[in-house]
């Protein structure tokens, strides 16, 4: 099976960090997710973030460091921190957002893919 790369936006804002909640139409739904989704063919990481993040959230960001990679079956996820350029976050395909303390992200059923990220960002 062909592996296939995705992107996570970890956005940081007034040092709480942006959850999504995969909307009734995505695959998995109702598990919590960082923003973001797979890598074309052509893009860099980066710009697939960042492409991926006004199409889904209709806000502008900037991509900094990486958090860590991770895979689960035969998807590769890569999160990034992020910060607001332009607009606020809106849940046009998830059905719910939260910014969270980075110790209140163990309270949400994360997606397995997500587990390894939010375990670094709580710190352990």
């Amino acid at each position: 099976m062909e592996r296939i790369e995705v992107v996570g936006a970890v956005i940081v804002r007034d040092g709480r960090i942006l959850a999504a909640r995969r909307g009734p139409g995505m695959s998995v739904p109702g598990v919590w997710e960082f923003p973001g989704g797979k890598i074309e063919p052509g893009e860099t990481p980066e710009e697939a973030l960042r492409r991926e993040l006004v199409e889904e959230l209709g806000c502008t960001v900037q991509v900094g460091d990486r958090v860590t990679s991770t895979d689960h079956g035969h998807v590769t996820l890569t999160t990034y921190y992020c910060r607001l350029v332009e607009g606020m976050p809106h849940p046009f395909e998830h059905s719910e957002l939260r910014w969270l303390a980075p110790d209140a992200l163990a309270d949400l059923d994360w997606a397995p893919a997500d587990i390894p990220a939010v375990q670094l960002l709580m710190g352990g």
